[in-house]
């Protein structure tokens, strides 16, 4: 089979300058040209068809290559539900947890603290961020050329381009630390590509998001949110915000959010919070099939002991008290008769008929962002009021912080019964309270300063020196 010559040879070579180049040509014309082929490389794509400019010309194509990117997102990737996710590989990495499988693969690496620059899962990681990223300027240039299209589908599918990639810049570089922010699909521009430092990732993130929110509606496309509209992107700046230190932007966002009261209800069934109709979903992956169930439900769930991947940390078993429902509907026990194990089960459906949506941004978030922003500006009554909220609908009653630091730690608790094995909540939380070592130093044997940053994979850096110097430790 033949690609373009200079396609062909760059996707060989594995670079995330180089793999880029075949990975939006086909997510712009995916709708025309996937007929069933599960992977992309195997389609033939004449040279006249790979610049063509009309998938941006109609409504159907158009939101197909934007459709084509969460697909990708979800199945693989920082916000996939599988095992190279952060949901998974982060929850290895902090405390979530304990892992069961082979101790020499990536995975154990990540459990162990021990990943390198040749780690495997890392790169791929890496690399199919940015292989996503491209997608995303695919259709950003492809949406701005369009000449046909109609105003407001321009309007909406150039927003979700922006928000999606100001959202994988932004994850990115919580785990990578200075990375490049990629706004062209220009292979000669983006082969010589340097780091960005975090402040300025975080500007160009913003500044993306702020173009997001002004062409998005509020509406969303269809009643299963797996579309996101403006307040998805309101949330995603609520949450730069708070990790980059400004709390009035964090605390201004999640109440725009939070007040969107004919969109967003608090969940009071805790049991219901996962199914694709909950009220309090921001914006959720829909399933390949509706006959399929979700990745998370297959990637946490097991039947049987011992584990053969990861089983919750007795630390975080530990850290329920007594009555919280989050415990007695997030998370299931099995036994083998000597011997107990728990995982995740907040998705519980693996296949038949699928009532669940991998969710991404849910109304809890918002709550514990605004507490948190608010304890940080000094509004602890208000601050309180939030924290409450959530842990009066997890059935442990109000909380008996008093003080700025103990309502934060409550805050960082009550995130970590919320969101555990939710793409990296864990990690994030504990790297903006500036706990990493703190913490994981006293229940990860491996975990030193140096972890706090993945590292750039060594086979990019060979590919482009510019992406020197490698993050410290490794």
């Amino acid at each position: 089979m033949k690609l373009n010559k200079n396609i062909e040879s760059c996707w060989g070579a594995g670079t995330f300058t180089c793999r880029l180049a075949l990975s939006a040509v086909i997510i712009a014309i995916a709708a025309l040209l996937l007929a069933g082929c599960d992977d992309f490389v195997e389609v033939d794509l004449p040279n006249s068809q790979l610049n063509t400019p009309n998938v941006f010309e109609e409504k159907a194509t158009a939101h197909a290559a934007m459709t084509e990117v969460y697909t990708r997102m979800r199945d693989n990737g920082l916000f996939s539900g599988n095992f190279r996710g952060l949901s998974f590989s982060m929850g290895l990495y902090a405390d979530d947890l304990d892992y069961y499988g082979n101790p020499g693969n990536g995975y154990g690496q990540y459990y162990a603290n021990s990943v390198t620059v040749t780690t495997a899962e890392v790169r791929t990681l890496f690399n199919t961020t940015y292989n996503q990223i491209y997608g995303c300027n695919a259709i950003v240039e492809g949406i701005g050329n369009s000449t046909a299209l109609p105003a407001a589908d321009k309007d909406r599918i150039l927003g979700e381009a922006l928000f999606a990639r100001a959202m994988l810049h932004f994850y990115l570089s919580e785990i990578f630390g200075p990375i490049p922010y990629i706004r062209t699909t220009d292979y000669e521009q983006n082969r010589h590509v340097s780091r960005t430092p975090i402040a300025q990732v975080r500007a160009l993130c913003l500044e993306d998001l702020d173009r997001a929110v002004s062409l998005l509606p509020l509406d969303y496309l269809a009643p299963s949110r797996t579309r996101p509209n403006k307040m998805a992107a309101r949330a995603l700046v609520g949450k730069i915000g708070l990790a980059s230190g400004d709390y009035e932007m964090a605390e201004n966002e999640a109440s725009a959010v939070i007040n969107e009261t004919a969109l967003y209800q608090n969940v009071q069934d805790l049991a219901q919070t996962f199914l694709k109709q909950s009220a309090a979903t921001i914006w959720q992956f829909s399933p390949a099939n509706n006959s399929f169930g979700t990745l998370e439900a297959s990637t946490f769930i097991f039947n049987a002991g011992p584990p053969t991947n990861g089983a919750l940390t007795q630390d975080l078993l530990a850290a329920f008290p007594p009555g919280d429902l989050r415990r007695q509907n997030w998370v299931r026990a099995i036994s083998d008769g000597s011997t107990t194990w728990h995982h995740a089960y907040k998705y519980k459906a693996t296949s038949g008929t699928v009532a669940e949506n991998s969710i991404v941004f849910r109304l809890p978030d918002m709550y514990l962002l605004r507490a948190e922003a608010r304890a940080r500006l000094g509004e602890l009554t208000t601050s309180k009021e939030d924290l409450n909220l959530i842990r009066n609908l997890a059935g442990v009653g109000n909380t008996g912080a008093v003080s700025q630091s103990e309502i934060l730690s409550d805050i960082l608790l009550q995130n970590r019964l919320e969101f555990f094995c939710e793409h990296g909540h864990r990690f994030l939380d504990l790297k903006r309270y500036g706990l990493l070592d703190t913490i994981l130093s006293q229940t990860k044997p491996g975990w030193d300063s140096d972890d706090a940053l993945l590292p750039i994979p060594e086979a990019e850096i060979l590919l482009n020196p510019n992406l020197l110097p490698q993050n410290p430790g490794y």
